[in-house]
Order: C-alpha cells, then structure tokens, then sequence
C-alpha cells in the first residue's frame, strides 16, 4: 500500500541553509582538487564563508573551482543540528560549543541520509512484513535525530546501518523483481555492484532496473539511456551525462547524485530530485 507520510518525508528532506551556522562550510574537510580551490580541515571556517554565514562567491562557485559546494547537500541536516540540538547557538557566538556542533553535524547528516533511504523504500508496494520492518526503523532513527549532542557523538553509525542496508537491499531486490516482471516485462537487470563503468559509452542503453549499487559511473555517457529502476545506492555519477536519460523511477538517487553529474531539461528525474541550475538546457 502507498504511503503518502513517507513521500512527504523524503520530499521534505531538503536544506535551508538560512537556519544554519555555515555547518557545510566550517565542519568539513575540504582537499584540494578539480572539486575545490583550497585545502582546508574540518572545523575550520572557508575563508569564503561571510559573518551573516552566507558565502560571498555563492553566485560564482563553479566557476571560482568550488563546483564541489554545488554539489553537496545535508538533506536538512544542518539546520537540524543548528536549531534544534544546540538550540539555535551559532558556533560564532559561543566558541566552546564548536568543536562538539562540527563532529556532530557528519553524524546528522548520515541518520538523514538513511532516514530518505527508509522513507523512500515505504513509498513502494511493498510486504506488509517488510513495511513493519522498515517502519521500525524509521521510528528509530526520527528518535535519534533528537537526543543531544553528547549522544550523537557516541553513537555506533556501524551499527545502525547495518539493519537499514539489509532493509534497502530488500526493498531493492524485491521491486526490481516488481518491476521487470509485472511492469517492464523484461529480464530483471543485471547485479552491477562495484562496477567499474569509467568513461564507459552506454549511450542509449536499455539498463532498466540494473543493480548499480556502488558502481563507478564517473564521466559515463549515459544519454537518453533508460534507468528507470535501476538501484544507484553510493553509485558515484560524477560528470557522468544523463542528458536525455529516463531515471523517473530509478531508486537511491540522491540530489548530491545528480548534482555531481552533467545532463539536461529533457531528463527526466525522481519527483523528490530537483533539476540543477547549473546542467544545460
């Protein structure tokens, strides 16, 4: 049965960064490489990064070699960690807070990453049994969102991905199976984990529901490809092209995903993945 609470809550996972303290931009590490301009280490302010916590070069990332800001995204995270965990303490007013509110914001930013996982997976036609499970789930990791910081740093995130990729690759392979069977009918697509497609030339291709997972699709020509389907959990799409590319149903993509490659207005996304204002029309 469709859930439309977990659509909402897949939908509304999604950064605003005028609630929060510059966390993107002072608790990473930064290397200097074709993503970034400069090193800089985690707990360190960008010198880009303004008193009001706005960058001074927002408009001009890409084209000053930050293209990597433009490609993040905490998924709410950091306003959760700057208005809720410390209470609306900004790190510049209260500098003994601001070692503990950088190390707490990666953590954050991974119980959201899982939590858009799980809300997602409850979109899907699904097992009443497997929904139980992924409900449960769920309901643990909306808890931890808001214990306090001293609790967030000792957490094990080990242990609580470990119940939530069995999950995923559950869903995964149960609406593959779905799909190619009942919708496409065609053969399930192939188990691709970890798969080394660098610069590969599957332009056009027919990959619905491939099992993509991990799988390394950097500067890939995937145009006018067909993805409907396909897993991408941790695929890296970097410069990959999806111009033109159907990934209406593809499951696991993620905004920084599709941020980091190249495509146009004439593919077609998830509906909870925005077209980036930097891919051509």
């Amino acid at each position: 049965m469709y859930n439309e609470t977990a659509k909402n809550i897949r939908e509304n996972l999604k950064a605003d960064c005028s609630k929060c303290f510059g966390l993107c931009c002072t608790a990473l590490n930064i290397v200097a490489s074709s993503d970034f301009a400069i090193n800089k280490p985690a707990g360190t302010p960008c010198p880009n990064l303004q008193k009001d916590f706005r960058c001074k070069i927002h408009k001009n990332l890409r084209d000053t070699g930050f293209k990597g800001c433009t490609v993040f995204d905490c998924l709410g995270a950091g306003q959760k960690i700057s208005q809720d965990t410390f209470n609306g303490q900004s790190w510049r007013e209260h500098p003994e807070i601001a070692e503990k509110m950088f190390r707490a914001f990666p953590v954050m930013e991974q119980l959201y990453e899982m939590i858009a996982f799980i809300a997602e997976s409850l979109t899907y036609n699904i097992s009443d049994s497997l929904r139980n499970q992924l409900n449960e789930q769920l309901r643990k990791l909306q808890n931890l969102t808001d214990i306090n910081a001293d609790k967030l740093l000792s957490l094990d995130i080990m242990s609580c991905r470990l119940p939530v990729n069995e999950l995923l690759l559950e869903t995964s392979e149960y609406i593959r199976g779905q799909l190619s069977s009942k919708v496409f009918k065609i053969k399930k697509g192939q188990r691709l984990r970890g798969a080394d497609f660098i610069g590969k030339n599957l332009k056009g291709k027919d990959l619905r529901t491939t099992d993509f997972r991990g799988a390394y699709l950097i500067a890939a020509d995937l145009c006018n490809s067909d993805l409907r389907g396909v897993d991408f959990i941790g695929a890296d799409l970097r410069d990959a092209n999806l111009s033109g590319a159907n990934l209406s149903t593809s499951m696991f993509l993620t905004q920084m995903q599709i941020n980091s490659a190249k495509g146009n207005n004439k593919s077609i996304l998830p509906k909870h993945i925005q077209l980036p204002p930097h891919w051509v029309n």
